[in-house]
């Protein structure tokens, strides 16, 4: 009986055994059941757009519900306004057999060679089942090109100490704006900075805002470097853009220089002065002296003189010994017609020389065009050294004066009579070119017979007079680059009265002698000066007086 017992729970243990297998296998549900899939490009230039497309297919013959599908874009990604780098979908149920597509677009910030990962989530709850599933898959795509170019201009030799100067280029070619750029650089050791253009931020900081396709800059640097002979030094720089607090690096770009020994010494004089400042219409004698300072003679050189500058007017150049080439606007010295650059001895020094006139005025197209420079690259064989010379502003004083006018309204005989009063209108107007300059004031001096009326305009003007030295002061104050040339420039009208005097009959006396303006250019530190006519009774700027008008009766 104990025997049949035993058996009879060992063959119910059996049954329910199988059963339970049975039902595990009915119920047990397979994440592999749905696929998800993302397809994208594989390799990409920076800031071109990407599609990927994110699949699933639900290939079990359960249905999926409560389907929620996230997807992450790569980081750094360029996103619409308002979208995250998470995106999450919440999807209708995925019966059997279902499939479907969603599509994600971006562009992809990083550097050359960067992998870029994007990732697909899809978590669900299989019918008649309380744990829930989640599929996940990845997509990589490689930034394969950088379509910027990003390269030092710098000599690759440099004598230690020596003032360097070198320029850091960008450009563009992305078919898509890049915005918040910033470019950083990396000195090496003993490496002074002097100053840049544009201004830095710390000195090795550079904001360069947006930049559209075919756009670029520059980034000129002026410094000194030492270092022992033949040491090498390296020059770093990274272009990057801010994105959410963060530097993502697009392009890099190092550069080194050697440190050499000295073996020519260059100076450069302007009309005798080695500092010279120059002024509009200046006729420039430039004499550039040249020395071999190392131990060994140096044969047939060549010196090159290249020209930078719109205040230049190079029809004007003349040199006895130079060719002047139009194409870059160099002076170029052989040593077939020099001397001393066919043969230049150890401690021996050489002289070349030219004329060069400047333009009286030149293009000012807004504010960019103020503290205007000429500048002289000099090359001689490894050597090179540049000179920059300041140009002083213009100052223009107009002095003008009428019978007929629409300020005041004149009064009184014409031609002027003895004894009697006729009243005259003096126009002042200034105009001020290139610099800066502050402290301006106008002069002239009015004869004894001639006075003023009171009449002014602007009335707000400082206009002074001293009685005792009849002198007429306008006080003007600072002026701004291009003042009078890209917008109107400060104007003066007054009244005079002039009663003549019986020794001037038949004579044009003078009402106001010469205008002369001065004032102090901020950029070259140096006072600047211009005058206007005298004027006399013949009125030469009315058009309604003539000769005989003038004449006292």
């Amino acid at each position: 009986m104990r025997n049949k017992l035993v058996i009879s729970l060992i063959i119910l243990t059996a049954i329910f055994g199988i059963a339970g297998v049975y039902y595990y296998q009915k119920n047990v549900y397979s994440k592999e059941i749905l696929r998800l899939e993302i397809l994208g490009p594989e390799e990409v230039e920076l800031l071109q757009e990407v599609e990927y497309l994110v699949k699933y297919k639900n290939n079990g013959n359960v249905r999926l519900e409560e389907p929620k599908l996230i997807f992450e874009y790569p980081k750094y990604s360029i996103l619409e306004e308002g979208e995250r780098e998470r995106k999450v979908v919440d999807l209708e149920d995925i019966y059997p057999g279902e499939e479907k597509t969603f599509r994600f677009k971006t562009r992809l910030l990083g550097k050359e060679g960067e992998s870029k990962v994007a990732k697909a989530m899809l978590s669900y709850q299989p019918k008649n089942l309380k744990a829930r599933y989640e599929s996940t898959t990845t997509f990589t795509t490689l930034i394969k090109k950088v379509p910027l170019n990003f390269e030092f201009d710098l000599p690759s030799k440099a004598e230690s100490g020596k003032e360097l100067k070198f320029t850091l280029n960008y450009f563009s070619n992305i078919d898509y704006p890049l915005s918040n750029l910033r470019i950083k650089i990396e000195y090496p050791s003993d490496f002074e900075f002097i100053n840049s253009t544009p201004k830095s931020l710390e000195k090795t900081e550079w904001e360069t805002g947006l930049l559209n396709r075919a756009e670029g800059g520059r980034i000129e640097i002026s410094g000194r470097l030492r270092g022992e002979i033949g040491e090498q030094k390296i020059f770093k720089a990274k272009l990057g853009s801010w994105l959410d607090g963060e530097f993502i690096l697009l392009k890099e770009t190092s550069r080194g220089i050697e440190i050499v020994k000295p073996l020519l010494y260059i100076l450069q004089e302007i009309n005798g002065s080695p500092e010279y400042i120059a002024n509009p219409g200046d006729t420039l004698h430039y004499e550039i002296f040249y020395k071999n300072i190392g131990e060994n003679p140096l044969t047939n050189l060549f010196l090159v003189a290249r020209l930078e500058g719109k205040a230049f007017d190079f029809q004007t150049i003349k040199s006895d010994l130079g060719n002047f080439e139009p194409g870059d606007n160099s002076i170029v010295f052989d040593w077939r017609r020099v001397s001393k650059l066919q043969f230049l001895d150890s401690q021996e020094e050489g002289k070349v020389e030219f004329w060069i006139e400047l333009k009286e005025e030149w293009e000012m197209a807004g504010p960019q065009d103020k503290n205007p420079v000429i500048k002289n690259n000099v090359y001689l064989s490894q050597a090179r050294k540049d000179f920059t010379t300041k140009i002083n502003s213009k100052l223009v004083i107009s002095q003008k004066g009428y019978f007929r006018d629409e300020v005041f309204g004149n009064s009184g005989p014409i031609p002027p009579k003895v004894g009697e009063t006729t009243t005259y209108t003096i126009a002042w107007q200034v105009k001020n070119y290139y610099n800066d300059v502050k402290n301006v004031k106008v002069k002239a001096t009015l004869p004894n017979n001639v006075q003023l009326t009171g009449k002014i305009f602007p009335e707000d003007s400082k206009l002074m007079f001293d009685s005792y030295s009849r002198e007429i002061i306008w006080d003007i104050g600072d002026l701004e680059a291009g003042r009078g040339i890209l917008n109107p420039g400060p104007n003066l009208s007054f009244q005079i009265s002039f009663i003549p005097s019986s020794y001037q009959k038949g004579q044009a006396p003078q009402l106001i002698s010469q205008a002369k303006i001065t004032g102090e250019d901020t950029w070259t530190q140096a006072t600047l000066e211009a005058t206007a006519s005298s004027i006399n009774t013949t009125l030469p700027d009315d058009p309604t007086i003539t000769e005989a008008m003038g004449i006292v009766q």
